[in-house]
């Protein structure tokens, strides 16, 4: 153990051994005769009481929650990875299995939001507050999952009200484009109103989940805009061409 020794001259600050607690010598800067302190006259700093309430955990309420990002361990990496790997299976197996049918389209876009909504959340939560967790972060992800997926009302209906066709297929990729930022800003609301994001983060974190299901999409073989519509004129056309029936040819004449 060792004393903190100030000389009175020169005012040098340096460390003796206890050993010499009480006994004089010269001061190694001015050379001197200063006196070492005993240990009871050394000042000891103690931590100051802390009276503040507690929380469960013992930890003072008042003092400041140290935000903590999230730890990205090997086998976290390698979950995610084979998470993507098999996503892109099975998007490519639909693709070379005959298309990827309406039901299995909806199904992937209701199952894939939760994931993609807790994964996106982990990077973009305010780093200056604590991030939710438990009970309360599975209830906001399943509320913001569910507003997600909702959004593709919108992809699948307002073509047919507005534009007045048969599919959404058949709307250019302009107008597709158009109306997935729509689903997206949309988005970033229910990201901000259920996580308490800012809205460039919300953004971020409504971009990160359309964007994976519009490229799954992609790659299992589902045209989301562009198709050309059925030519109606030539149908009629068609149909005008066809010779009349053997009962109308066969039908008497009526004289008067």
């Amino acid at each position: 153990m060792s004393i903190q020794v100030t000389c009175t001259h020169c005012y040098k600050r340096f460390q003796v051994s206890d050993k010499f607690a009480g006994k004089s010598g010269p001061c190694p800067a001015c050379k001197k005769p200063i006196k070492v302190p005993e240990l009871s006259e050394q000042v000891v700093i103690h931590a100051p009481r802390d009276d503040s309430p507690k929380d469960s955990t013992g930890r003072s309420v008042l003092k400041p929650i140290e935000a903590k990002d999230p730890e990205l361990t090997n086998r976290l990496l390698f979950i995610a990875a084979g998470c993507v790997v098999g996503l892109f299976a099975i998007a490519f197996g639909f693709r070379f299995t005959g298309g990827t049918p309406l039901w299995a389209q909806i199904l992937g876009v209701i199952l894939l939001a939760p994931p993609l909504t807790r994964i996106g959340y982990s990077f973009v939560h305010d780093r200056e507050l604590a991030p939710y967790t438990g009970v309360e972060l599975r209830n906001r992800v399943l509320i913001c999952s569910a507003l997600f997926a909702a959004t593709w009302i919108i992809y699948a209906f307002v073509p047919a009200y507005v534009f007045e066709l048969d599919s959404p297929k058949e709307m250019s990729w302009t107008i597709a484009g158009i109306m997935f930022c729509v689903m997206v800003l949309l988005g970033a609301f229910a990201s901000v109103a259920c996580f308490e994001l800012e809205f460039p983060n919300g953004l971020i974190h409504s971009g990160f989940y359309f964007t994976v299901v519009i490229i799954l999409a992609l790659v299992a073989g589902v045209t989301l805009a562009g198709e050309e519509p059925p030519d109606r004129f030539a149908d009629l056309a068609s149909l005008s061409a066809l010779p009349p029936t053997t009962a109308s040819t066969n039908m008497p004449s009526v004289h008067r």
